[in-house]
């Protein structure tokens, strides 16, 4: 059997292979209320049927104002959580682990959704006043957020691990923490978008230390047997920001924490970033924070081939391999690698006439 689909047992829980869904906003919680509906069933099913090992709902905020749009899922009340077991129960009954990305947008929150412009919404718009690390804009459309007292701070932290507590009894088997991409962990990380002059603010220890309390106190809430992720970003691609060196220091911090998978991403803080896209530009990130972390890792990023997920496994760059894009492409991409891979597959009954056809016109060649 390939790495790829091979199981891997994380804390308690036994994912049955190593295709992971990233979470990805679906802008779709139609009253503007946080709370998910069918879209996000079918959604979110559809990939457990196409037989992804675990399936991660989208970043779904733990404060209002933590959103990135108003359409965007959340988990600050538990109406929100009620509407959101028929999705858990989509995944989990389809044969995939239902994960979800618990995460607060910063400065960053309060925009439009991508397929309108995602243009910075002010409060007469559907908006509101966003937060952040410091008072500074994350671009010159956006408004300035503002900074967060040591008490709303302390807000925030509890707001994590309550979204936390309501994952467990919707019957949510992993939990991730946002930390990635320029929202607001992420925001307290950088030099360059924390200007603090408390103990949030400055060396490297207090800059993450909003990170590693919301660690803490999601960690102190949730079952010991409950594998926590968090998702970084490994550099932000800035002369001066927050860089690999950082971030891998972190992770050990993290690791401690009790910490089980870090999720390396990267990018997200700055308008002015450089990347250089390639398939598989992040895998570099994801190898060292498991090499000097001791951590196990997550590989993402433009990764559509099933040789090139296996050899990243294979070679020790990461212990999963998670997929965005290519899955809303093609939510069957996990079937049709393990066919590559191992030249066979548990195809869903309803499905097995394509499987059957397939063979015939494969055997005819």
């Amino acid at each position: 059997m390939s790495k790829l689909f091979s199981s891997i047992v994380i804390r308690g829980e036994v994912i049955p292979n190593r295709v992971f869904v990233s979470p990805m906003c679906q802008y779709s919680c139609e009253d503007e209320d946080g709370t998910s509906n069918t879209w996000h069933v079918v959604h979110l099913g559809t990939r457990a049927v196409g037989g992804s090992g675990l399936v991660m709902i989208e970043a779904t905020a733990v404060q209002p104002e933590g959103r990135i749009t108003p359409w965007d899922s959340g988990l600050w009340n538990d109406h929100q959580a009620e509407a959101l077991i028929p999705s858990v129960e989509a995944i989990s009954k389809n044969g995939s682990i239902p994960a979800i990305q618990l995460a607060h947008a910063g400065r960053k929150a309060s925009h439009d959704k991508p397929w309108e412009g995602g243009g910075f919404l002010g409060v007469k718009e559907k908006g509101w006043q966003s937060v952040g690390a410091s008072a500074l804009s994350f671009d010159d459309a956006s408004a300035p957020p503002i900074e967060l007292s040591i008490e709303e701070i302390d807000g925030v932290v509890r707001d994590f691990a309550s979204a936390a507590r309501r994952s467990v009894d919707t019957g949510i088997k992993v939990i991730e923490l946002h930390m990635a991409h320029g929202y607001l962990g992420c925001s307290f990380m950088s030099p360059l978008s924390n200007k603090r002059a408390d103990r949030y603010g400055g060396s490297l220890e207090n800059r993450v230390r909003f990170a590693r309390e919301s660690v803490q106190a999601v960690r102190n809430v949730i079952p010991d047997s409950m594998p926590l992720f968090v998702r970084v970003s490994a550099t932000e691609y800035m002369e001066n920001g927050w860089d690999i060196d950082e971030c891998v220091q972190l992770c050990e911090w993290l690791k401690g924490d009790g910490v089980d998978m870090i999720d390396c991403s990267s990018g997200g803080n700055s308008v002015s970033q450089k990347l250089n896209l390639f398939p598989g530009y992040q895998v570099s990130f994801s190898e060292r924070i498991r090499r000097e972390s001791g951590v196990l890792t997550g590989a993402v990023g433009l990764i559509t081939d099933a040789m090139q997920a296996e050899q990243i496994l294979v070679d020790g760059q990461a212990d999963v391999i998670l997929l965005g894009r290519e899955l809303l492409r093609n939510p069957y991409w996990p079937l049709q690698a393990r066919m590559e891979l191992d030249q066979e597959v548990s195809w869903p009954s309803q499905y097995l006439r394509v499987r059957e056809i397939r063979e015939f016109l494969n055997n005819s060649r």
